[in-house]
């Protein structure tokens, strides 16, 4: 937009949602500046963070002094305010739907077990906290529901989540799902639906989606260089 100036965005790129947005931000090439906050210094508890964000909680998206919080409302903001392909964001409501439906399921399913994989195989550990193998196994079994409903009800039909071309549904649920792979855990390995959705994913992001993984496969270089 002329006469715009650039959006700031808040990140840690250990955080799912903010690898999203970032690739969201250079895949369509618009204007940003990023301000990195290392969640496991504490940065997100300083006053000046909170004063931004009092939920002390990244993303965060400075638009010009608009401040916003969360990375759904995040996305689907820029996919309204930016002039950017509109199968990230669809303006026939049926469409839109879509892309809603599947990311308000998304908090407490796709996110919520991908992450509790990782916490406990990954994040505990670091912590000195050693994994509980009960909670483990009900974890990875908790995941495997939500990976089968992601196979047998979102891509049934069609390639992507949400219909014929890739939307922030896609986006937002393809990097919860890198997120085990920091132990060398793929989730996907056995799963030849949800691989060749990956595979079309990454292709329609390109170099972007690399470059905000590569926290990921770098914590997955030391992790398994342990074991």
């Amino acid at each position: 937009m002329a006469g715009r100036l650039a959006v700031k965005a808040y990140l840690d790129l250990l955080s799912q949602p903010c690898r999203a947005l970032l690739i969201f931000l250079k895949h369509n090439k618009i204007p940003h500046t990023v301000e990195r906050i290392a969640l496991r210094k504490g940065q997100q508890k300083t006053p000046e963070f909170t004063k931004l964000n009092p939920m002390q909680k990244v993303p965060v998206l400075d638009d010009n002094g608009f401040i916003l919080t969360e990375s759904d409302a995040i996305l689907k903001y820029l996919a309204t305010t930016y002039n950017v392909p509109d199968h990230w964001y669809p303006k026939l409501p049926e469409k839109r739907a879509r892309v809603d439906e599947y990311t308000a399921w998304h908090h407490v399913n796709t996110r919520m077990h991908a992450s509790t994989v990782f916490l406990q195989e990954v994040i505990f550990p670091m912590m000195g906290q050693p994994t509980n193998p009960a909670k483990f196994e009900k974890s990875l079994a908790d995941l495997d529901g939500t990976l089968d409903m992601l196979e047998n009800m979102f891509l049934k039909r069609q390639p992507f989540l949400c219909g014929d071309d890739i939307s922030l549904a896609d986006l937002l649920a393809v990097c919860e799902l890198m997120q085990p792979l920091c132990s060398g855990r793929d989730i996907l390995k056995d799963r030849p639906k949800l691989l060749s959705w990956r595979s079309r994913v990454q292709s329609a992001l390109s170099d972007s989606f690399d470059e905000a993984h590569s926290v990921v496969y770098q914590i997955r270089e030391k992790f398994t260089a342990k074991l």
